[in-house]
């Protein structure tokens, strides 16, 4: 394989990983917002004991989704360099603007959120815990601005060394393609969340580990994946009906469109053959296709011949065919487990069965955002900025051993890493720490001690 291959690999490999953990950690400071405020209006203990549970789950993923982030920026250098050449003066504002608004903001709280309780007020640490929800958020947002810019670009314009600059900021932030990609991100995420916390609560259950938060932890997740995949379905219907109106292409390759047709059916299953540009062995539903994206029974959809450049067909067809199905299953999974919480008063007791369905589903949306990532950056092939410039005019010109050499002991850490990540929240749900509830400052008996351990007197605060 050549520099080019390997460095799709290589890419396709780092970006796998790192999006592993900011599919957590973006909705998952929410769902610990959610918690902290749940405690400081009720002052049930049970919240506070989710909330620092949780808490841990979250610095963990967070330190991933940070060094895995370092080394997706390294190679825009070491594997793309012609990328920031021709695109550096959109890209890196860019990257620099959630620097400077999202990683500032949550090192300046996340201090506080991880080991402020009992060290600042309820009403700081609960304001700590939303700045550093606010931060991951504004940080998905820099980040996707650029992602969407790159398969939808407005507002440039190229000089005559081909090199792109900026005639309206708001042009490329707001791009076509950005509210539909931010929504389905953002929205993936808290469904990701929603199976890891049910996932990791029912595994506590079955295995009699679980303490007076895990009902409140299981009863938010699945609720929250009931009320959220419809949504999702109705943002991904509009995200869709964008990218026919941007990317016709991406779409024929999607649904196997290698003609264009009307009335296109739409197809369950295929085995798309580029060689005879036909689709074997399919099973379809007459105009469904059509239907769907144009909304008319015999709308036309433009073929693969229509385009000179187009996607591979066979990584989107069955990439999009697998995020909709774990859709479907996660549909259908939290609308029976909510109807089940509905009925059982008593989380603990809920069927067997379906807490082990949970349990096996805990990361079941890191399935299903793969496969949608996939689709969103295979989709744009042979582009790297959809329409303008082609990955292979920006690849490096290092020797292909030199990125078969890297390509491999980045996949021999990761292995290691996402090994170690799973068997660590294993581990914590097996062996959840009992948090004891704390003495309050107007505790007397804790005032009481503090006097004694620092001779203070207990009223007036004057040491002796």
């Amino acid at each position: 394989m050549d520099a080019l291959i390997l460095s799709r690999i290589q890419f396709a490999l780092n970006m796998s990983f790192h999006i592993l953990f900011p599919s957590i950690s973006i909705a998952l400071c929410w769902v610990l917002f959610f918690f902290r405020l749940r405690w400081v209006i009720t002052r049930t203990e049970s919240w506070l004991n989710a909330y620092r549970f949780w808490t841990k789950v979250f610095a963990l993923t967070f330190a991933l989704g940070v060094v895995s982030g370092i080394t997706m920026s390294f190679q825009f250098g070491t594997n793309w360099p012609g990328f920031m050449e021709r695109v550096g003066n959109i890209a890196g504002p860019l990257l620099g603007y959630e620097v400077l608004t999202a990683f500032f903001l949550e090192a300046a709280f996340l201090g506080i959120m991880l080991f402020g309780h009992n060290r600042v007020s309820e009403r700081v640490h609960l304001f700590a815990t939303f700045m550093v929800a606010f931060g991951t958020t504004i940080s998905a947002f820099w980040i996707l601005v650029l992602n969407s810019w790159m398969q939808t670009p407005q507002g440039y314009s190229v000089d005559a060394q081909g090199i792109l600059h900026v005639s309206s900021w708001l042009a490329v932030v707001f791009n076509p393609s950005f509210p539909y990609r931010f929504l389905h991100m953002v929205t993936a995420s808290f469904l990701t969340v929603a199976f890891l916390l049910s996932g990791l609560s029912a595994w506590q259950i079955l295995k009699k580990t679980d303490d007076d938060a895990t009902p409140h932890v299981l009863r938010t997740g699945i609720m929250l994946a009931a009320l959220l995949i419809p949504l999702q379905i109705l943002i991904g219907d509009q995200h869709g009906l964008n990218t026919l109106h941007h990317q016709p292409e991406k779409i024929a390759a999607i649904e196997g469109v290698w003609h264009t047709e009307q009335g296109a059916p739409l197809l369950a299953f295929a085995l798309p053959n580029a060689t005879t540009q036909q689709n074997d062995f399919a099973i379809s539903i007459p105009h469904g296709a059509s239907l769907i994206l144009t909304h008319s029974w015999d709308g036309e959809l433009k073929g693969l011949n229509e385009f000179a450049d187009h996607p591979p067909v066979v990584p989107l067809f069955f990439g999009f065919r697998v995020m909709v199905g774990v859709g479907m299953l996660m549909l259908l999974v939290s609308w029976y487990g909510a109807f089940r919480i509905i009925r059982q008063r008593d989380l603990r007791q809920l069927p067997k069965t379906l807490l082990r369905v949970l349990s096996a589903l805990t990361f079941i949306g890191w399935l299903a955002t793969l496969a949608g990532w996939y689709v969103t950056e295979i989709g744009r092939q042979p582009w790297i900025v959809h329409g303008l410039i082609k990955v292979s005019e920006v690849v490096t010109a290092t020797p292909p051993s030199h990125v078969a050499f890297t390509l491999t002991l980045y996949a021999i850490v990761y292995v290691v890493l996402i090994s170690a990540y799973v068997t660590v929240l294993k581990y914590m749900a097996e062996h959840p720490h009992k948090t004891e509830s704390e003495p309050t400052p107007a505790s007397g008996e804790a005032l009481a001690v503090l006097a004694q351990q620092s001779d203070i007197h207990p009223h007036t605060g004057v040491g002796s």
